[in-house]
């Protein structure tokens, strides 16, 4: 009937947030696990990778060793423990990771925030940079540099950090840009506001989230592009323990003795494809910011 109103009609479908919250708070939980295995595990596990056991080479997971212990993951071909070298390998990951991230940061967050804001000349030569560095594969560069010195930690940051830097540059520079376009930025240049005091208070703080989703997504690279170096010998020296050693080793007893390769392999997998994806869930958030 016409004098009726009609009732308002209800959306067919309801987006089940609840239940898409504790699928996506997966990846936050096998992070921190790794970080605490990796900050914690060292001191609870014993393990030398100079002085072996060649009585316990080639155990499988479970057996017993010569002196009494248990080698839950098995042994490798010098008789090493795989469980304590995955151990030791999550806390080189992670060094080496957050090392290379936050040096790439630092440096690529502050040239190209100068860079975008100020313009000019120092704009112009850090565009011909990027295009000089990006026109060789970063992994080409990190092996040439990783090759050309002795092995060492500091040596596969440096090689890491050598092109890691220009992403972030890249993202700043045009956060930078957008940003100096806006009214509250001209109202400080109005004002007298000093430069570099507008760079740090008014256009900086909103780099803060695509950086922060970018660090992520890079040290998951970080890490496979280390065990990448590692698993060719070039990386790390042998007294530091690297996944990409382990899998390495366990290169010549694939088919018999299969954990010895296998069981680094999935530690490794199971990091990359969750910092994956918890960078993947800061991106969407932060453009999911952007458009509310």
């Amino acid at each position: 009937m016409a004098g009726i109103a009609a009732a308002p009609e209800k959306p067919l479908t309801a987006r089940p947030r609840g239940r898409l919250r504790p699928l996506s708070r997966v990846p936050y939980l096998v992070v921190g696990l790794y970080l605490l295995v990796a900050l914690l595990g060292p001191l609870l596990i014993d393990y030398d990778p100079v002085h072996t056991s060649l009585e316990d080479r080639l155990l499988s997971p479970g057996s017993e060793t010569s002196t009494g212990g248990t080698a839950w993951f098995g042994t490798d071909g010098l008789g090493r423990d795989v469980l304590a070298q995955i151990v030791y390998g999550a806390r080189t990951s992670v060094l080496i990771g957050v090392s290379t991230v936050a040096i790439s940061c630092l440096v690529g967050v502050a040239l190209g925030a100068f860079a975008g804001y100020f313009r000019g000349g120092v704009d112009a030569v850090l565009a011909r940079v990027f295009d000089i560095l990006l026109a060789f594969p970063a992994i080409l560069l990190a092996i040439v540099i990783a090759g050309a010195f002795e092995r060492s930690v500091l040596l596969v940051v440096v090689a890491l950090s050598a092109t890691g830097w220009i992403t972030f540059a890249r993202v700043t520079r045009g956060v930078a840009l957008s940003i100096r376009e806006r009214p509250w930025v001209d109202a400080a240049r109005v004002l007298g506001v000093p430069g570099r005091t507008i760079l740090v208070r008014h256009v900086l703080p909103f780099t803060a989230g695509p950086i922060v989703a970018l660090a992520t997504l890079e040290f998951a690279l970080v890490v496979l592009a280390e065990a990448g170096l590692s698993f060719l010998g070039i990386g790390l020296p042998p007294s530091t323990v690297s996944w990409g050693q382990t899998i390495a080793n366990g290169k010549e007893f694939l088919e018999p003795q299969w954990w010895i390769s296998t069981l680094p392999g999935i530690a490794l997998s199971l990091l990359i494809i969750n910092v994956g994806i918890l960078g993947d869930q800061l991106t969407a958030r932060y453009r999911r910011g952007r458009t509310d």
